[in-house]
């Protein structure tokens, strides 16, 4: 029985032939055809080195790399020349003794010299007298308090909101006030020595700031105390005017010195002058 040939009935597809032998063996004994040989002039261009793109990175790696070792080696360096240094020596911590002064100590100063004495002796005793001619004050119109002094009380009186002035003169550590008054021609006069303890604050500063604020806050000419830091007079331009009562004018003056304020108070029926006002500041002060 004769066979079908199996080379027909195959499906179609690649032939044997066209199918390339891997199994064969390049053959290398066979010159190359130089037509087939391609051209150099022809050849494509080689493909970026990917590699290449890398080149910055490596350079900043580098870079920072020689930085870390320049460091070290200046840290080892000076470390060793520091250390073939001779060490320095430090003072000692035990001063020498500084010699006594021999001989007697300095004599303290008089009370007419010390104002501390002064101040906390009594401080009526510090108040101007009563000019010769003039009369007391009338107790009922200028208030001196009892034997010439003033309580807390009786001196947060003198302003319009005593309550509120009360709590804030206790704030202010008001320890005592000292005053007098008298009637002299056209005028009176009455000058108040308010002391504090100040050791919180500096009271008598502020308490002058504050009169000399409200001072200025109204139509008055004013001049420097000599001899103060802070003082300053005041004389109203204009008198205070009331239904029923005559004109009133006024002056004032405030300074301090130390733990004391002084508050001079004038009124009189014509404008007090400059003299009068500054003359009483002046005295009233180089007695403190």
């Amino acid at each position: 029985m004769e066979q079908p040939d199996k080379a027909n009935d195959a499906p179609d597809g690649t032939s044997s032939a066209d199918v390339p032998d891997t199994d064969r063996a390049p053959d290398t004994d066979r010159a190359p055809d130089p037509a087939q040989a391609p051209d150099p002039a022809q050849a494509p261009d080689p493909a970026p080195d990917p590699a290449g793109r890398r080149g910055r990175v490596r350079t900043a790696a580098l870079i920072g790399t020689a930085l870390v070792l320049g460091l070290i080696a200046g840290t080892c360096t000076g470390y060793l020349v520091q250390a073939d240094r001779e060490p320095t020596r430090l003072p000692p911590l035990s001063q020498p003794v500084l010699p006594q002064a021999t001989g007697k100590a300095p004599a303290p100063l008089p009370a007419a010299q010390d104002r501390r004495v002064k101040t906390d002796g009594d401080l009526r005793a510090l108040l101007l007298k009563k000019p010769r001619g003039a009369k007391q004050a009338d107790e009922t119109d200028w208030p001196v308090g009892a034997d010439g002094w003033m309580d807390l009380a009786e001196y947060a009186g003198n302003f319009e909101e005593s309550d509120q002035m009360f709590g804030q003169l206790t704030m202010d550590e008001f320890r005592r006030a000292a005053v007098t008054a008298w009637s002299e021609n056209d005028h009176t006069v009455e000058i108040r020595l308010v002391q504090f303890r100040q050791e919180e604050t500096l009271a008598a500063g502020d308490a002058v700031d504050d009169n000399q604020y409200w001072a200025d806050a109204e139509d008055t000419d004013s001049w420097a105390v000599p001899g103060t830091g802070d003082g300053r007079a005041y004389v109203h331009n204009r008198p205070e005017t009331e239904p029923g009562y005559e004109p009133l004018y006024s002056a004032e003056a405030f300074a301090s010195r130390g733990d004391v304020a002084m508050e001079i108070w004038v009124y009189g029926s014509k404008r007090i002058s400059k003299k009068l006002i500054m003359d009483l500041a002046e005295r009233q002060m180089e007695r403190l």
